[in-house]
């Protein structure tokens, strides 16, 4: 199968789509757990954060994974997997970060834990509580699908940041959602 065009990712995941997102990103749950690692792990060194992604991207590949576990298990990442199923296929993935960028919960695994060095985390935490980062869209070969990222900040009450959320949104699912019923 021939990569299809591209489609409008500024069209498909518009204002409606990301005040959406950000609705279900504000169960209690999201910022409930995002402090409490930005509490746990606040004063982490630079040298502490890259040792824990060192260990993340190690466990990809072991039998023994506690790091991933303890992530996986966390009731946030139960939430971001209940709240992709439920989408039957729109979100392909979904994480959310810490202060740091790291990993606070995720629906599934991700290729390291540390997103701070990624602009996912620097266009949008840094940037303020409204801050959001589009990523352009990418053409799956293995799924025959676009995809595209939605990065936003995540703030509490009194607009302060706490942390960054990323969800990959199936484009091609969107397009074929949005278009008119024939």
């Amino acid at each position: 199968m021939a990569e299809p065009p591209a489609p409008d990712v500024k069209a498909l995941v518009d204002d409606a789509f990301i005040a959406q997102t950000r609705e279900w990103l504000a169960n209690p749950i999201v910022p409930l757990s995002i402090n409490a690692q930005n509490e746990l792990r606040g004063n982490l060194s630079q040298a502490e954060i890259d040792a824990l992604d060192q260990q993340w991207v190690a466990e990809r590949e072991s039998n023994d994974k506690p790091l991933i576990s303890a992530t996986l298990s966390a009731p946030l990442s139960i939430y971001l997997l209940r709240v992709q199923a439920k989408t039957l296929g729109l979100y392909t993935e979904i994480f959310v970060m810490d202060a740091h960028g790291l990993n606070v919960g995720q629906s599934s695994i991700t290729g390291d834990y540390w997103q701070g060095d990624e602009a996912k985390f620097q266009k949008t935490f840094p940037n303020g509580a409204n801050a959001v980062f589009l990523d352009d869209p990418e053409w799956d070969g293995d799924r025959k699908i676009w995809i595209a990222q939605l990065n936003l900040t995540i703030a509490d009450e009194a607009a302060k940041p706490i942390g960054a959320a990323t969800v990959e949104v199936n484009l091609t699912e969107l397009a074929r959602r949005a278009a008119p019923a024939s």
